[in-house]
This record gives structure tokens, sequence and C-alpha cells, in this order.
């Protein structure tokens, strides 16, 4: 096992309807910012738990569509692809657990935004007497061409053919291997409100337009092809007008036009009924002649409809079955379930599962489990929908799956209290809580538990001011402050292993509300008290009513025995907003608290001195304490030192201030902080922003990184002498973005510092000012591990041992180490993530 290893990853889909797919091999694949996430989803029948496996990148821009490539044995599939806004698509194939690009196809002009691909079996006369498979990838893009991409074998991807649609644009893609040959058909849906169809040509030749089927009166969204156990083909088509149309494709003899294995054909409703067409192609010198018809519209959405899905085969008593069932997703917010009756064969709503209440914009994608046994949908928040059908009840559970942020995550911190969870904020305008899950005869993992803040504005930086109290800054010139309710307090002692009468005997947990809501229109978390607009319940199951009924957020206090869903999260897990803070003319960019929790300070965006100031408030009466002055410019961070004696603030203008607390023998008419020294122009190391800043544990350092790629450290003041001086300097390859000091030194007396880089990477360096070379590089933490865009914040978790391992137990992926060994570093970015990493400090020092 490597010294660092990764314990948690949380990052959420990006919002386009194609951006997820489940494979035969029961992982998902999916698109985060520009990297490509591998999940495990929960699984019950195979023993499997929710968590991301890792993520990969090599793309330049956000990933739009992902795919696996199947292969010929059911659930073995270890290559995907995957299109993106940077014009490219990047084959992706699986070596020892690893996934690395293999290939980078280009040639679009413009963003990719769907995709599909499909192996075809070829003729041992085709290949030469081998046996060999025919992959080929057919991609749609704004530049309003679809192209078409094949391999044989182990060859590279080569581009076959181009189509044009002029100023049109090809939204979804389907293929299929039309049954009984080799040949493919492929169903294009476009923004001229029809679906066109086509079938390759043979012996590779290029795909021939067929037919094209109109009906729809807005723009189509989705297809998708399957096979009944007929031989029929069917598509299922989505559009903008909240319809879904179903075709048949039926075979007929090609010498007298009757239907081979003849089904009686439904009559359809006038105002619906297209007349049947045909379509005919040659294979093998002979040819195939297929009746097409519209079998049905299905109506029962109430919104655009972005995806499509037929349940894939199932496997009964030794042969592949295809039960007619399709899958639809809408930005109403509901996945419905569509099925035919087994009689009249008209086809009906099965089930119908979805968000209620929240401030989303509705579902975006939509797929089936391998087995079919379980549906999950992702949508405006990054999330996923995930729920599984129970054959005992004959009903669809929720389901644990894992959640993130879909924008730059901006700031983190642990709970100060024993660093027991963590707290992140971020453009997405939202706080996420995420903590361990520990709970018997499970490995312990983490999932986000709470959302205690779902805002308006974006959010820049957050500071706990102790364990069940913080402070958010966003976009608006207001400090807010919330308290985590009573149903929070409870649901995090069951999900986290601690006693709650406990936890409730806290001075911090006592006098709490029960939980929160947002009122219309509002953007104040508002307290809710135990009897007041509670319904208290023992499950997350919602009651079934009128839609009026949530019109608006209606808390519900439940017990929770599993990590929350998305809905839950949206709806039952804000904290209750107990303060605004008023003072700054800008909107707010830095947050601390003192090791206290008494004192909270705060700075804004600014472009002159007079807004530039640090705002100190009494987080006892919140009124506002004093003002610390001396920056130009925006201050990018703000640090206590651990015993709250010094406070230190970074800056735009390439400058630190480092300000010293009261003393007892000081007159209390004396500020409670005065500046005691800054980077004066003598000692202007820093040449570009300075963007971080830490103390070491100890205090007896502080350290600054900067644009400029440099990691400078300092010694601060102490009982014999107040001279600040620099102490060493690192230069680094790339911009700095981000530091901390482990709150522990190593075996040989140094200390550790995590260094956060532009371009993504994260650094381990021990650092020791009596050694020969004081600087010691210990691991590089690389994209695929790390992040591939800029790490916002590093945070040591502030104690030794691993969160959720208590006592003696010990996780079992982590050795049988104690947990004096180990050491967690959690780190956000840009690129939407939030990470946990395991040190395991023995091995990091050898």
């Amino acid at each position: 096992m490597a010294a660092v290893n990764t314990c948690y990853i949380s990052c959420g889909c990006n919002r386009t309807p194609h951006c997820a797919d489940w494979g035969k091999n029961n992982l998902i694949c999916y698109g985060s910012s520009r990297s490509v996430v591998i999940y495990q989803p929960e699984t019950k029948k195979d023993g499997k738990e929710a968590h991301i496996v890792c993520t990969v990148n090599e793309h330049k821009g956000n990933v739009n569509c992902v795919k696996w490539i199947p292969d010929v044995d059911l659930g073995t599939e270890t290559e995907l692809v995957s299109g993106s806004v940077d014009k490219t698509i990047i084959v992706w194939k699986r070596d020892m657990q690893q996934y690395t690009a293999s290939q980078v196809l280009t040639g679009h002009s413009a963003p990719v935004t769907a995709i599909d691909v499909i192996n075809v079996p070829l003729s041992e006369k085709q290949c030469e007497g081998k046996q060999l498979l025919k992959t080929v990838i057919v991609s749609a893009s704004v530049d309003s061409t679809v192209k078409i991409w094949t391999r044989t074998g182990e060859q590279d991807f080569v581009l076959n053919q181009t189509m044009s649609y002029g100023s049109g644009f090809v939204l979804d893609i389907s293929l299929i291997v039309i049954p009984n040959t080799n040949r493919l058909m492929l169903a294009c849906a476009c923004d001229d409100q029809k679906v066109y169809i086509y079938v390759d040509g043979q012996n590779n030749g290029d795909f021939q337009s067929v037919i094209t089927l109109p009906g729809h009166e807005d723009w189509v969204r989705a297809v998708d092809f399957t096979v009944d156990d007929s031989g029929d083909l069917l598509l299922a088509s989505a559009a903008q007008d909240y319809l879904i149309r179903v075709w048949r494709f039926s075979l007929r003899d090609r010498d007298t036009g009757i239907r081979i294995e003849s089904i009686v054909d439904l009559p359809l409703d006038k105002d619906i009924q297209m007349r049947e067409n045909t379509l005919t192609f040659v294979n093998q010198e002979s040819p195939i002649v297929y009746a097409v018809s519209l079998e049905t519209v299905l109506s029962g959405h109430e919104n655009w409809i972005y995806s499509v899905k037929w349940k894939p085969k199932t496997l009964i008593d030794g042969n592949y079955h295809q039960e007619m069932c399709l899958l639809s997703v809408s930005m109403d917010k509901t996945m419905i379930l569509w099925t035919p009756e087994s009689e009249a064969g008209v086809w009906t709503e099965k089930i119908r599962v979805g968000e209620v209440g929240g401030n989303t914009l509705g579902l975006y994608g939509g797929m089936f489990s391998c087995h079919g046994d379980a549906i999950l949908a992702h949508g405006y928040q990054g999330a996923f929908h995930h729920w599984s059908y129970n054959k005992e009840v004959d009903l669809w559970d929720h389901t644990v799956t894992s959640s993130g942020h879909f924008d730059s995550v901006e700031d983190i911190e642990w709970d100060k209290k024993g660093g027991n969870f963590l707290i992140s904020c971020s453009l997405d305008e939202t706080v996420r809580l995420h903590a361990p899950w520990v709970t018997k005869g499970r490995k312990v993992l983490w999932y986000e538990i709470a959302r205690p803040q779902i805002h308006g504005y974006s959010i820049q930086c957050l500071a706990m001011i102790n364990r069940y109290q913080y402070a958010s800054g966003a976009d608006e010139k207001v400090v807010r402050v919330f308290d985590a309710p009573d149903n929070f307090v409870e649901n995090f002692c069951n999900l986290c292993g601690f006693d709650l009468k406990t936890e409730q005997q806290s001075e911090e947990a006592k006098n709490r509300p029960v939980g929160a809501s947002v009122p219309a229109l509002g953007l104040s978390n508002k307290a809710i008290f135990s009897g007041e607009n509670t319904d208290l319940t023992s499950d997350l199951e919602i009651k079934p009513g009128d839609n009026e009924q949530y019109s608006d957020n209606v808390f519900t206090s439940v017990s929770l025995k599993v990590p929350p869903s998305e809905e839950h999260l949206l709806q039952n897990t804000l904290w209750p907003e107990v303060q605004k803070l008023y003072g700054h003319g800008y909107e707010v960019f830095a947050l601390a608290c003192d090791p206290s929790g008494k004192i909270l300070a705060s700075s804004c965006k600014a472009s002159k001195s007079e807004f530039a100031a640090v705002i100190l408030w009494d987080t006892v009466t919140w009124q506002q304490i004093h003002s610390l002055e001396g920056h130009n410019l925006t201050v990018t961070q703000i640090m206590f030192s651990h015993s709250g004696e010094f406070l230190l603030s970074v800056s735009r203008d390439r400058n630190w201030f480092m300000y010293k607390r009261r003393g007892a023998s000081q007159p209390e008419t004396d500020p409670i902080y005065s500046c005691i020294g800054s980077g004066n122009k003598k000692s202007f190391i820093h040449a570009r922003i300075i963007w971080s800043c830490c103390w070491s544990f100890d205090d007896k350092y502080f350290c600054t990184v900067s644009r400029d790629k440099k990691v400078v450290i300092w010694r601060s003041p102490n009982e014999t002498t107040t001279d600040i001086d620099i102490i060493d300097k690192l230069d680094i390859t790339d911009s700095v973005t981000a530091v901390d000091i482990a709150p522990i030194v190593l075996h040989d007396e140094s200390y550790l510092l995590a260094v956060g880089l532009d371009n993504g990477q994260i650094l381990l360096y021990s650092w020791l000012a009596t050694r020969e070379s004081p600087w010691k590089q210990h691991c590089v933490l690389k994209n695929n591990i790390a992040h591939h865009s800029t790490v916002k914040r590093l945070r040591f978790r502030p104690c030794l041992g691993l969160a959720g391992i208590h006592g003696n137990q010990v996780n079992s992926s982590d050795s049988e180490g104690d947990q004096t060994d180990w050491l967690q570093l959690a780190s956000c970015s840009s690129d939407h993530s939030v990470k946990i990493f395991n040190i395991q400090l023995s091995k990091l020092t050898t």
C-alpha cells in the first residue's frame, strides 16, 4: 500500500443529459467538470457499497457525454469513451484498476454533445478466418455534424464518415445491430422535430439514410433502440413537446410483404396515427424489408423529456428475455416506468418517482442498472437519485448514493472538536457536510449527511465557530451564521457512532430548534421548533398527496439509519440562520474563527484600502469589536494561530500582516488585536498574489504561498523576540494556491506540509530548519489522484487517526497499524471535487 491513498471523493455530475452511463460491469461512469468519474453504486445483491472509485482526466474542457464500450462477455467492460467541450473524444482503457487514455479522437470543430458505441462481430470471411469485433463510435457535435469512427480488433479508431446537418443539430443518437445480421441501424434525434434513420452499407460502407420519422412538435431530445422477443426493433423517441413516441420496425417478407411472425396491428387514434411505411436495404445480396409504424404515444410528463432508456435484457432459464419496459426522465423532476398491459397491449405508467420540493430545475438523464432492478437519474444539482426494486414489498426504495458539488468548491474546514466531519462551500450556492458512516458490518465510508445552506448567491468562504455552528460568506455583503438543529445532532450521532445523550448534554447542543426551512422567495433559513410545521416520521418515505401540498419546502424530522437521499438533503437538513453580520462594503471573501470560538474575522473583495480591512466580531454579542487595517487589496485568507494569540492575513497586494492579541496586563481600551509586523517593501519576497497562509501546530512558524510559485517559511514572534524573519523558501514549478501544516512532527522532528498547485496537483514536503537539506519531498499527488484544476484549500485533520474509526476499531482497508500512524488531509478544488486522503506516517517517512 502506498503512503497516501484516497479515502473519499465527492463530486457532482455535470448538467448535460448524456453525462452518465451504467455499464454491464455494474459501474457508473460520469463526467464531473473535466474529469471522468468511475462510481460504484450501492447493490445489496452483490454487497457493494456506494462510493467513487477514482477520477481520471485528460480533457481540457468539461465532459459532456460518456459511454461504456460493451464487451462480448456481459459484465466485463474495460473501456469507455467520453466527449467534451474541448471538441475531442477520448477512449479510456482499464489496466490494473487504473484507467488511462488509450486514444484521443479529433475532428469535430465544436463541443461533442452525444455519443454512442457498439461492438459488431465480423464474419470469418471479413476477417480472413479470424474472430474479430468491429467497434463503432458515433459522435454528435454542436458543429452540426455526426461522425462515425471504427476500429477492427486491437487497431486504433479511424474516422470513416462525416454526416452534415447544415444549420441543424443532432441532440441524441442510438445504435443497434439489426437482428440476424452484422449490420447497424442508427437513429439521430434532431432539432428539426424529426428522427433520422440510417443503415450502414455492406463491407464497411457508409451509413445511408433510409427513412425519416416525423411527428414530434419540438426538438427531439432522446432516442433509444431495443429488440423485442419477436425480433422487431423498437425505437423510443422523446421531445420537448412532453411526449414520447414508440416506433416499431417489423420484418416483412420481401416477396409477399407479409409481416414475418405477424403481430396484429393495434388501432391508432387518427390524430397520432402515422401510416405504415417500409424501409429496404440489401444484406448479403438479399433485400430486407422493414415496416415502420407508430406503436404508441406516451403522455404523462409536464416538462421537457431529456432521456428515454429501454430496460436491459434479463437472463431467464438460460435465455435472454426483453421485458417491454421504458424509462423516461423529465425536467418536471420525475422518472416514469412505462409498460404495455399484457392483454390489451396498451402502454401505461407503471411507477413514477422523483423529487419533491427543493429548488432544482429537474432531471437531465436516467438509466437502468445492468440487471434492470434499479433506476438512477441525475439532474440540476449534479446528484444521483437511485431507486432499487424491493420484491418482498413490491416497492421502489431509495438507495444510498454518493453526491457532491456541481461547481467550484471554494473552502473546507474540519469540525473543530475532534475533526469528526468536514464542511465545504461552493459556487454552486450550497454548503455541504461530509462525515463517515459508521455501522456494524460495513466498511467505514464517507457520505454527505447534511446540506446546511442552500443559498441564492455563490458561497466563497466559511469558518467553524464550534462543532454545531459555522459562519459563511457569499457574493453578498453579509456574513451569515448558522446553528445545527436538534435533528442534525441526532442523525450525526446515529450515522457517525456517537452517543446522543452525551452530545445533547454539551453546551453547544442545548436548546436547539428541531430543524429549518426556507420561506418562499427567501434566502434565510428559518428555525422550526418541535410541533411547529413539522411531520415527525421514522423513515424517508414521502407521503403521497396533491402536488400543492409541496408548493413550499416543508421540514420533516427524520431519524436516519442510513445516509440521506438527495430529496432529504434538499428539504430536511438545513441549519437555521441565527445571525446576519453587516459591515462590509463588498462581497465577503474570507472568514476565520479563533480557537476558542469567541472571535470571528471576516474580509471582503476590495480594490482600495478603505474596504480591505479585516473586521472582528464577538460571537456572543455578534457586535463588531474592531477593524484591522493595513492591506490595500482583497484579503485572500485569514488564519488565527493555534493559541489564538496572533492573527495572520494575506492579500492580493502581495503583502501579509500579523496582529497580536491584547495582553492581560494591557488596558481594555486598547484594541483587541494590534499590528506587530508586515511584509514591508524590504521583505516583499512575494512578487504576485499571496493566495494562502498557515501556522505550524506549535505557532513557532507560519507559511505563505503565492502565485509567484514560492513557498516561504517565516519565524513568528515569541517571548524573546518580536522580529519576524524569513527562515526558508522553496520554489515550485507552478503557482501555489493552498498550503497547510500537519498537527504533528515526523519521526525526525520535521514539519509536514501539504502544498496545492494551480494545476491541481498536491505536494507533500517535510521541512526542518536544522537539516542539511531543509526540504524533502515525500509525495506528489498527480492530477488523477488529486485534482485537475486549481486547488482552493488544504486542511489537515486536527488530530491523528482516521475519522470514523473509534477506539480499537480498524478499517479493513487500512491494514493493522494503530491510529496514531494515520493522518488525514482534505482538499477542495475548482474541479468541483472534495477529497480526503489517508496518510500513513510510517510509510511516508521511509
